[in-house]
């Protein structure tokens, strides 16, 4: 147990400290270590070109990008001669239809440049961002773009949305070795141009196309499918992926549909679907189209599964498509509804810099930049080393999770798959790789021997979590559990080595019935001490990993739920299975309904 405790405790502290500050290049990375990872984009077999029959003789994208030019070598400006570090952003803020998304992305990227900054920038003089509009014009963004690299002298690029002015960024910077993040274009050629300056943080149309056909013919088993795309070229490539896969799983997609930017009604497009008799329709567009889509095809009476790309997500989908999104699933980047802390903290903070939920485009944007800055720190002020940096990194932990950079230095970690139930949308990891086995279809239990019954008397319900010791104290909760209960509180946010052992303690007095965690940090030391002491627990979290390890002793409700409404279905377990905890976890998992609404499957999620 000990062992157990030093080892999250550890972990925890790691997580707990801030970045340190800027190196200045003190320390440059040298040349990144050629790394060699096949197949590329970890893809699987039975979704790679004639594996069912050959096995190529090369394969391109499997090894380190390499730079053999001068660059390296070119002297690094002595600090004291300089003002300030220049870094530019491109993207569509103004005059364009994505000039909503470009200024979100925007307002991520100023955001990550005040945070640095504020830690004291690189050595003291402030990184200075340099904003520039793409137009989606060729030579309008191409001048946009030498502007920011011949004359504001930029050491690093962020940008753009579009894949065609992304495109044409990288053909500037193989002539001009500018190092280039891109944190929200999906085209998957941008990495096999081979053009060793551009990082990219999102998981490209590839890795969505296969993961959206693992779900739909895999899983689920279907296999007429149609699809809606815009005809711009986001759609385009998404769509090319997508169907790709879909062929060689044995189901080719049955129809093709486009629509134009800007349309708004669907209803030749749904009347020719609804005539081809698919099963399920995939979305590869954005919110407003998705939402106007999802709701006159459930006004027409299609009761069709919808299947969609991660730009149909968001707020505006929601609004427009009110109940028709319900049973919405669609790919994403990162789980946006989970509650560690740092995404917490980002996203009170951005709220509070921009009166505003931070977005996809945002939140990418923040880490992207976070990546730019911190590479910068790292390498100094070269380019070339500053790329070396990009092309040396395997991961990388930000606001939006854990990224995994293969050897072309793009993110190919496993997507989410978002699914709208309620009006709200609920994440879970979804690989493309096939799996050799499902654990949601294993049944979860208590194999141990019979559990004593609890002394007579006072009957103990544990709180643990941040300020749990003022939650047990609060008469309106106390009403809530009945004057049979006894709420006893452990407060996380202290030392943890005084909070774990009080932890510890109190699971192991007789009288003590269940715990209540109230966070995601809490839930998880809380659920490795509740499988050996044999204590039901109620986690409010909206980490599914908490119920995915086959632990018998743990119920999960989403991270929103009152304490009130835990308090209570753990009591009322109580009050049918007495003062018993192994009869107490029984009833929680036997899917009968507590405090009137809420139902437990036996692996601890909500039915």
């Amino acid at each position: 147990m000990r062992t157990l405790l030093s080892l999250l405790l550890l972990a925890a502290s790691a997580l707990a400290q801030p970045p340190g500050p800027c190196s200045c290049g003190a320390n440059p990375p040298g040349r990144p270590e050629t790394r060699t990872q096949a197949p590329y984009a970890n893809a699987p077999d039975d979704l790679r070109p004639y594996s069912r029959f050959t096995k190529p003789y090369f394969e391109h994208y499997t090894k380190t990008v390499e730079y053999n030019g001068p660059a390296r070598d070119v002297p690094v400006p002595d600090l004291k001669d300089i003002i300030d570090v220049p870094v530019g952003f491109l993207g569509p803020i103004e005059n364009h239809r994505d000039q909503a998304l470009g200024r979100m992305m925007l307002n991520g990227v100023t955001m990550a440049i005040e945070d640095v900054n504020a830690a004291g920038g690189y050595g003291g003089k402030p990184f200075k961002l340099m904003v520039h509009n793409d137009s989606a014009i060729w030579g309008a963004s191409s001048n946009e773009i030498v502007k920011m690299i011949y004359d504001e002298k930029v050491w690093g690029m962020l940008g753009s949305i579009d894949p065609n002015t992304t495109h044409i960024a990288l053909r500037v910077s193989l002539k001009s070795e500018l190092p280039i993040v891109n944190v929200i274009s999906t085209d998957p050629t941008l990495p096999e141009t081979t053009i060793p300056w551009l990082l990219t943080a999102i998981q490209d149309d590839r890795e969505q196309g296969y993961t959206l056909a693992r779900r739909i013919f895999t899983e689920l088993g279907l296999s007429r499918v149609a699809i809606l795309r815009g005809n711009e070229t986001y759609g385009r490539f998404g769509n090319g992926k997508l169907k790709d896969a879909a062929r060689r799983l044995g189901h080719p997609l049955v129809l093709e549909q486009r629509f134009m930017p800007g349309d708004t009604d669907f209803h030749r497009q749904l009347s020719v679907i609804q005539d081809s008799n698919v099963d399920a329709i995939v979305l590869w567009a954005d919110q407003i189209p998705a939402g106007n889509f999802l709701k006159q095809m459930r006004e027409m009476g299609m009761k069709q599964r919808v299947f969609g790309a991660f730009r149909v997500f968001g707020d505006e989908m929601l609004r427009i498509a009110g109940p028709a999104a319900e049973g919405l699933e669609f790919v994403y980047p990162y789980d946006p509804i989970r509650d560690d802390p740092v995404w917490m903290d980002f996203n009170a903070r951005f709220r509070k810099r921009f009166e505003k939920a931070p977005d996809t485009f945002a939140s990418l944007g923040y880490d992207g930049m976070r990546i730019m800055l911190a590479s910068i720190c790292r390498a100094g002020l070269n380019r070339a080393r500053i790329r070396d940096v990009f092309y040396g990194m395997e991961r990388y932990s930000g606001v939006t999770g854990e990224m995994v950079f293969d050897p072309n230095a793009k993110n190919i970690a496993p997507l989410f798959l978002g699914t709208i139930h309620n009006g709200k949308a609920e994440f879970r990891r979804e690989p493309m790789q096939k799996a050799y086995a499902s654990i949601d279809e294993e049944t979860v239990g208590y194999a141990g021997p019979p559990l004593a019954d609890n002394p007579p008397g006072e009957v103990r319900i544990g709180i643990f979590g941040p300020h749990a010791d003022k939650l047990a104290a609060d008469p309106a909760l106390r009403h809530a559990a009945g004057r049979n209960y006894t709420l006893v509180g452990i407060a996380s946010e202290g030392a943890w080595g005084k909070s774990s052992t009080a932890l510890v303690e109190l699971m192991g007095q007789a009288r003590l019935i269940g715990m209540i965690s109230t966070d995601r940090n809490s839930s998880h030391l809380a659920e490795q001490l509740a499988v050996k002491m044999f204590v039901p627990m109620i986690a409010l979290s909206a980490d599914r990993s908490l119920t995915a390890l086959n632990i018998p002793w743990i119920f999960r409700m989403p991270a929103d739920t009152s304490i009130e409404q835990a308090v209570r279905i753990m009591t009322e377990a109580t009050e049918k299975a007495g003062a018993n905890r192994g009869r107490v976890r029984q009833g929680l998992a036997s899917g009968a309904t507590l405090a009137g609404a809420v139902r437990f499957n036996s692996r601890g999620e909500t039915q």
